[in-house]
Order: C-alpha cells, then sequence, then structure tokens
C-alpha cells in the first residue's frame, strides 16, 4: 500500500490536470522570475498565469522549500 501523498504535493494532479503543464514546468517557471518572495510568486503565478491561488501557493512552497533544503 502506497503512503498517501500530503502537503503541497498533495495538489500537483489536479495542477497538471487543469493548467496542461507539468510540475516540473511550473516549478521551473517559478526558479526563473525575478521575484524570491512567496507571495510575489503565489501573485505572479494568479496574474500571469492564470493559476488559483491554493494551486499558486502549493507549487511556490514547495519549489522554495526544495531549493532551501540542505543538499546531501
Amino acid at each position: 500500500m502506497s503512503a498517501q501523498v500530503k502537503g503541497p504535493a498533495s495538489y500537483f494532479p489536479s495542477i497538471e490536470k487543469k493548467y496542461g503543464r507539468p510540475v516540473a514546468e511550473w516549478k521551473d517557471l517559478v526558479r526563473a522570475s525575478p521575484l524570491t518572495r512567496h507571495m510575489e510568486l503565489v501573485a505572479w503565478l494568479k496574474t500571469e498565469h492564470g493559476l488559483g491561488h491554493g494551486h499558486a501557493n502549493a507549487l511556490v512552497a514547495h519549489t522554495l522549500a526544495e531549493d532551501s533544503a540542505p543538499k546531501a
């Protein structure tokens, strides 16, 4: 039995289905943006790319967490 995905990643299947782009592509967009603050990035995804608040927030939270995680 597989563990249920929790947190921001739980939004990923619906993000891909609704907006037609893989999550990796959205994360690349977030990383390529000159913006760095969480809510600035959320607002940018909402206004420039038409994402809903929850989807934008999940993508930004997960991407920033990945980028700040210590490297092995």
